[in-house]
Formats: C-alpha cells, sequence, structure tokens
C-alpha cells in the first residue's frame, strides 16, 4: 500500500493523537481535527482519506462527509465510531464514505477498510436475531436520522420525553 495523506477527524484528542501516531508509523502522512472547523479549513495538499468519528462534540461525522469529498477529489473516507447502527452505517455509504467500522478497530483493520474498494459477498451473516434493546437502540438511531439529529422533534415521533431519549442515547449500544 503506497503512503497516503490521512485525516483524522475525532474530538477526543487522546485517541485520535495516538491513531495518528500509529498510521505515521506505518508510513502515512497523518493530520488531527477536533472538529468540523477543523476539518473543513483549507489545506494545501488534498486528503486521500479520512478517519471520521460520527459523535463529535456538536457536530455529526455524516454532515462532513460530502464537504470532505468536494473538497478532497477522490478522497476515501471511513465513519469509525462507538455508536454504530444500521442508520448511520447506511447513511455513511450513501454520502459517500467507503466504509463504516466499530470502535474499537485496530490500526490495520482501519487501513484495510480504506484499502477495500469492493464489498465482500461472502461476509458472514448473524446466527441470531438482533435483542430486543438492539432493536430499540436502532429504531431510535433511525427515527434520529430521520430528523436529522434533533432530539427533540425525534422525542416527540417516538412520544418519549426528551430526557429520557437523552439518557438513551448517552449509553453505548448494546450489542447485537
Amino acid at each position: 500500500m503506497k503512503a497516503w495523506h490521512i485525516l483524522v477527524v475525532d474530538d477526543d484528542a487522546v485517541f485520535a493523537e495516538t491513531l495518528a501516531r500509529a498510521l505515521a508509523r506505518r508510513g502515512h502522512e497523518v493530520a488531527v481535527a477536533a472538529d468540523g472547523e477543523a476539518a473543513l479549513a483549507p489545506r494545501p495538499r488534498p486528503f486521500d482519506a479520512a478517519v471520521l468519528d460520527l459523535r463529535l462534540a456538536a457536530d455529526s461525522g455524516l454532515r462532513l462527509i460530502p464537504p470532505l469529498i468536494a473538497a478532497h477529489a477522490g478522497i476515501r473516507i471511513l465513519l469509525l465510531t462507538g455508536y454504530a447502527s444500521i442508520a448511520t452505517a447506511v447513511e455513511a455509504i450513501k454520502l459517500g464514505a467507503v466504509h463504516y467500522l466499530p470502535k474499537p478497530a485496530g490500526v490495520d483493520e482501519i487501513l484495510q477498510a480504506l484499502g477495500r474498494v469492493e464489498g465482500d459477498p461472502d461476509t458472514a451473516t448473524p446466527e441470531e436475531p438482533m435483542s430486543v434493546d438492539r432493536l430499540e437502540w436502532e429504531h431510535i438511531q433511525k427515527v434520529l436520522a430521520e430528523h436529522d439529529g434533533n432530539l427533540s422533534a425525534t422525542a416527540r415521533a417516538l412520544k418519549m420525553h426528551r430526557r429520557t431519549l437523552q439518557r438513551k442515547l448517552a449509553k453505548r449500544p448494546v450489542r447485537a
């Protein structure tokens, strides 16, 4: 694999710097941004790839995908998140990301995902259906995406108190 110019966008400074160092040790040139504004700042050289966190302090990594693609022709975007859901994975791919990985993900797994060009028809299917808790999480994520991340509108649509929704969203997603 050739050396890439990679942008890491994550509001967790320790994670972002750790990932940047690991990518640099593998021969890649890496820049780090903590938010959307820094990620979209003009650069003297375009990025070949970007690793975006889904949940940034005041924004969503999903919103950064189209402007990054517009600013950096041919950029390969990976959405990396500790809050994985089917709804956000589908939206990330529709918006132009080449891959979507749940945290934790190793550097080799991240580089492999960025380098993949085609889908894998032999991907294993789950042996068991999702748990009720996981189905609830997926439904909340779908409704949240339908309301463009607006918590109040999502709570109304789910007929749920806004604080209850906030508590559910603050938890890590339930395993499938």
